[in-house]
């Protein structure tokens, strides 16, 4: 089977697309025919060596996966041969074929298509753990979403608009605030043109935002919590930026307000119960027509490092997508 493989820590165009030696799986595992993968954040932190985790090398990136059930190993009576669905991989998503543990593969409804499927669980499931579970976003309340054109910060507008938040989406350009109008925000800041901090204080009369979604990170964060509202919640998503904030605990102080991890990788594993109870929502709201998760980019298995350096250089709106069949 064909993969694409980082043999060495790099930029996304360094990725090679070779053959390697198809999967088999153990016990516990399903293997999967890749239709596609959604390309994320993280994976190009992974092929540079600053991702939590390091793959042994040479290894595929790609962490989330679409495809079709093409064997089941020994106690796997969940999945069947032949069933569509979606899949969580950590790596190894830019391949033909893949074996992952049957836990972390879900059916898809059939009005799924393979690319929306595959560019759905990492975002929408990041976001709505942070609004749900990390901020406990209420109806009525304001919610301020940084990033808000990229895949996770899109999602966050989608997602506060159906929870019933008034949502302020905050970008680099006119044409980003433009998707997240599309999607639900009724306000706009661009942080490129304007302070942060001032326009947020404008659009609430002072008082600030009640949640604050942030997967930039750097110089944007100090501008968040100067923003956010007594007893406010600013979830930490990433850090886009490339830089890592120092956290000015005195403003937690005088605000009252929280600082949120939002860690949905680990939420997975530690709290499997309530991932299920959101995965489940989530594909309900699919299934409903009431998320429509927006894809900007489609590129093929040969292609995967241009569909990478695509998100890495910031001009992806909401989700990239390498089609691997």
């Amino acid at each position: 089977m064909k993969a694409a493989l980082c043999k060495e820590y790099g930029p996304p165009r360094s990725l090679v697309v070779e053959e390697v030696e198809s999967p088999e799986p153990g016990p516990g595992e399903v293997k999967l025919r890749v239709h596609a993968c959604g390309v994320n954040f993280p994976d190009i932190l992974m092929m540079a060596g600053k991702y939590q985790s390091k793959p042994d090398m040479p290894f595929s990136p790609g962490g989330e996966v679409s495809g079709e059930v093409v064997a089941v190993g020994e106690g796997v009576d969940r999945l069947r041969p032949g069933q569509r669905v979606l899949g969580m991989a950590g790596h190894g998503g830019m391949a033909e074929e893949i074996c992952l543990p049957a836990v972390a593969v879900v059916p898809i409804p059939d009005s799924m298509d393979y690319e929306t499927a595959a560019g759905f669980i990492l975002t929408y499931g990041t976001s709505y753990h942070a609004l749900k579970q990390r901020a406990r976003l209420g109806q009525g309340e304001t919610l301020l979403v940084l990033g808000a054109a990229g895949g996770v910060g899109l999602a966050a507008v989608e997602l506060g608009k159906l929870m019933g938040a008034r949502v302020i989406a905050a970008a680099s350009s006119a044409g980003k605030l433009e998707l997240a109008g599309e999607y639900g925000a009724s306000e706009f800041i661009n942080y490129t043109e304007e302070n942060l901090k001032e326009r947020v204080k404008a659009l609430t009369g002072g008082r600030g935002a009640d949640v604050i979604y942030d997967p930039v990170g750097g110089e944007l964060f100090d501008q968040c919590m100067r923003s956010v509202a007594w007893k406010g919640r600013v979830l930490v998503i990433g850090f886009a930026s490339g830089e890592i904030p120092k956290v000015p605990v005195n403003l937690a102080l005088l605000k009252g307000c929280e600082i949120v991890g939002v860690f949905w990788g680990a939420f997975t594993q530690r709290e499997p119960q309530a991932h299920e109870e959101n995965t489940r929502e989530l594909l309900q709201y699919v299934s409903e027509g009431r998320l429509k998760p927006h894809i900007s980019a489609t590129f093929p298995l040969q292609e995967a490092g241009e569909a990478l350096a695509m998100l890495a250089e910031r001009k992806a709106l909401g989700k990239v997508i390498v089609a691997v069949e």
